[in-house]
């Protein structure tokens, strides 16, 4: 058995898709930091041209921890400074997209399992069929197969017959299936507080713990009461 500290030191792989999406990614990857856990970031070649699109940060290989600080630090409406995060000073580490020969590749790197969000539908098909075209399928095929917790924050809409498919498989094989639904009970008033219902789903999935939401209480319109 590994020593406690040891655990403590296994990382989560957060696998970021080309869906559309990189709010939740950033919101996840706030809430990971905050809680003190290792992060093995993986960002698929598709991802990048969204997170381009959608918050005109280029993320690359060579200077990823400055471009990772400036993603993390803006909000889901666009505020480039919205959020003090330590990027720097985190335990994070980056794998590039095509390296098939890093750690999350193998079942004998000590990670506590994965994370995918946005999880696109190519992503959840290439994972579900063990396609490993690149080393976020790879990372993700090695979390089931060695049992570990993964969850696939799926975000895509409607949802047609094979993707359904897809996503009954990776349940079976043992998936957290969780899709980019934010609710509204608890309080939004902000687009940022929608994307963190989501993001704090996932880490309730991954039994992380955090505040990124207001949970329920039992009381009908407790969250306007605060």
């Amino acid at each position: 058995m590994e020593p406690v500290e040891e655990q403590r030191r296994r990382p989560w792989v957060v696998g970021v898709s080309g869906a559309s999406g990189t709010p939740y990614a950033a919101a996840v990857l706030r809430g990971l930091i905050a809680a003190g856990e290792s992060v093995d970031l993986v960002v698929s070649r598709a991802s990048r041209l969204t997170l381009l699109d959608e918050t005109g940060i280029a993320y690359r290989d060579a200077h990823w921890r400055e471009d990772l600080a400036a993603w993390l630090a803006r909000g889901a409406d666009g505020d480039p400074g919205a959020f003090d995060v330590d990027v720097a000073g985190a335990d994070l580490r980056h794998w590039a997209a095509g390296d098939l020969a890093a750690g999350p590749s193998s079942g004998s790197y000590p990670a506590k399992g994965m994370l995918i969000v946005p999880a696109s539908t190519a992503c959840v098909a290439g994972v579900a069929l063990g396609l490993s075209k690149d080393l976020l399928q790879r990372a993700a095929s090695v979390v089931l197969k060695e049992r570990r917790p993964l969850v696939v924050a799926v975000r895509e809409t409607p949802l047609n017959g094979q993707t359904l498919r897809h996503l009954v498989a990776l349940d079976e094989a043992g998936a957290v299936v969780l899709p980019a639904s934010p609710a509204f009970y608890a309080g939004a008033t902000h687009i940022q507080d929608l994307v963190d219902f989501v993001a704090g789903r996932v880490l309730d999935a991954a039994g992380v713990p955090h505040r990124l939401y207001r949970r329920w209480k039992g009381e009908l319109g407790g969250s306007r009461k605060d």
